[in-house]
């Protein structure tokens, strides 16, 4: 069984591609059901607005989906937004996989958060081997509260859950395939779930 990366309006795709590419790991990029059903891991990109990529979701059925996965799944910044109750950004009711809802960083914050943070509190099995306080690459205007599904933390203006983790779903706030050797080592992990 492959890796599927999920296809839809919000998703950088090619990059997450390419860099499983790199680690030597075929993946498929694909919005078939059958495909993600079928597929051994599954990856949720994104980079967009929360609203739009919910109501693409909704019509391609996604919305229904993706909760109901039973293999290792990775939201990747606005997927793992996607994958929360809801988004500030557009009033946005979401997957509700994490009992979390998104916030704004609020006026006074520059954003979107963009650039190199560290990680702190690490406590995944995504993170074996990853250093406290590596620098992973972030670009976001929303974030979402430190809870009891937090596995890794990072602090802009405040900290917030650099990552999460429910059963069989995991998530990142920042971007794997653009954090260097940390990223790298992220994205083996979870292909090693």
């Amino acid at each position: 069984m492959d890796t599927v990366i999920i296809q839809y309006n919000a998703g950088n795709t090619r990059s997450v591609y390419n860099a499983l590419q790199r680690l030597g790991v075929e993946a498929r990029i694909s919005s078939d059901e059958a495909d993600i059903r079928a597929a051994g891991r599954v990856i949720f990109p994104g980079v967009g607005a929360a609203g739009p990529a919910m109501a693409f979701l909704r019509a391609a059925g996604l919305d229904k989906l993706l909760p109901s996965l039973e293999q290792p799944v990775l939201g990747i910044c606005l997927g793992m937004q996607l994958m929360c109750r809801y988004s500030e950004e557009g009033d946005t009711n979401c997957l509700g996989i994490f009992d979390q809802d998104v916030l704004h960083f609020g006026t006074g914050a520059k954003v979107p958060h963009t650039g190199w943070n560290t990680l702190q509190h690490l406590s995944s099995p995504l993170f074996k081997g990853v250093d406290e306080n590596s620098y992973v690459y972030y670009v976001h205007s929303y974030y979402v509260p430190q809870g009891k599904t937090t596995t890794a933390s990072t602090d802009y203006m405040l900290p917030y859950s650099a990552a999460l983790q429910k059963d069989n779903f995991y998530a990142l706030q920042f971007h794997p395939e653009k954090s260097g050797p940390a990223g790298a080592r992220i994205l083996q992990n979870f292909m090693s779930l």
